[in-house]
């Protein structure tokens, strides 16, 4: 009967829902939305004379109706509002949601009887703080001190009195590994990074995307919902207009992000801020007092010396020279690309562009060396003016 449906919203990233839902048969509340609206488009016609056809009967009751966080975008705005509404009316059994807006919970939980699940994201322990320290190395050169400031920030996730996030500051100049390092510790607890870049958004639509726009928009607070990760990643900080610095007030403090559609409680994860400031009373002076004093550790990354730009160059050339297929390794020599690219450590200490050289390099060699190949006679002609292959 009307009212009995039972309601369960899930708050996690997608991969996780479709796991919990046990590959079961499945009814999507847009399909059942959008036969309706067609159904409603029809119109019958009685020809006088002739019998009408009869009407089916009433339909089955559906027994699971399942919505993704995406489907909500789909939906118009009165039906939002009086989503309750739209559930009676389809009367289902078991009613599934992936992160619905806060208001549609709201009603339907006055209405029905509703559960919660949640996700649990992966987080730092003790044997994170181990693998870091044994693998930093591996995956950056220099940043000795950063190691070390790392471990000493991490360590707060590791204990149970950690109820809400870590949140910090990385600056220094650009391409030193910053968002390498976030990387890393991302890649030792799992799950996609959620990674957002600041510099992209300088217009009206980053205020909808903080704030909260119409539940169709983009929004920073469904993003939260929807990663898998426990590590979140705010490129270039920097970049954001200071008029939006209050959005993070809330988040920085308690972990908590609320705009007109959503809440997000993010427990005890791991926020990165990067940006390329130079020193902390410049990075005090751009977000002023209220945000700095909200990051619980701020970590500098120094420029590389001349022997650590050799030793990222080295890593460079071997690391792309792995990934080349047999033939193409066949045709380069290591070494030349290393000694072609050791004079550019007097003058770039960005990895990123560094990177780029070393592809560009490797790239330009291989195509001279096929180039010459082709140019190469294949076959010789004997005296008697036939062709043997040479």
């Amino acid at each position: 009967m009307p009212g009995d449906t039972t309601i369960t919203s899930y708050y996690g990233p997608l991969s996780w829902f479709e796991d919990q839902l046990h590959k079961k048969k499945r009814t999507g509340l847009l399909d059942i939305v959008y036969e309706r609206d067609e159904a409603n488009r029809r119109h019958t016609h009685v020809v006088e004379g002739q019998e009408a056809t009869p009407s089916e009967g009433p339909a089955s009751r559906v027994n699971r109706v399942v919505a993704e966080s995406s489907d909500y975008a789909s939906l118009n705005e009165h039906v939002i509002t009086n989503f309750a509404g739209l559930v009676r009316s389809i009367n289902p059994k078991h009613l599934h949601l992936h992160n619905p807006p806060a208001g549609v919970h709201a009603q339907l939980e006055r209405t029905f009887t509703t559960h919660v699940k949640r996700y649990k994201y992966p987080a730092v322990t003790r044997d994170t703080l181990l693998r870091f320290r044994d693998g930093f190395a591996n995956h950056l050169v220099g940043q000795a001190a950063v190691k070390e400031a790392l471990l000493a920030a991490l360590y707060p996730l590791t204990t149970a009195r950690r109820t809400k996030p870590v949140v910090l500051m990385f600056y220094g100049p650009s391409g030193v590994g910053k968002t390498e390092t976030a990387q890393f510790v991302n890649g030792l607890l799992g799950g996609t990074l959620l990674r957002k870049q600041f510099s992209m958004f300088h217009n009206d639509k980053f205020a909808s995307y903080l704030f909260g726009g119409t539940h169709s928009e983009a929004s920073f607070a469904r993003d939260l919902l929807d990663r898998e990760s426990g590590v979140i990643l705010i490129d270039e900080f920097d970049k954001a207009n200071s008029v939006f610095h209050s959005a993070f007030y809330q988040l920085f403090d308690g972990g908590v992000f609320e705009d007109k559609n959503y809440s997000v409680h993010l427990g005890p994860s791991l926020i990165i801020c990067t940006s390329n400031y130079g020193t902390e009373d410049e990075i005090r002076k751009a977000l002023g007092d209220a945000l700095y004093s909200r990051f619980d550790s701020v970590v500098h990354f120094e420029p590389l010396s001349k022997n650590e730009i050799l030793q990222v160059i080295a890593r460079l050339v071997n690391d792309r020279f792995s990934e080349l297929a047999a033939d193409e390794q066949a045709r380069l020599q290591p070494d030349k690309v290393k000694t072609i690219l050791y004079p550019l450590a007097d003058e770039s200490g960005n990895v990123r562009k560094l990177g780029k050289l070393v592809d560009e390099v490797i790239s330009l060699l291989l195509v001279r060396a096929v180039m010459d190949e082709a140019a190469k006679p294949s076959a010789a002609a004997a005296p008697d003016g036939k062709e043997y292959a040479a």
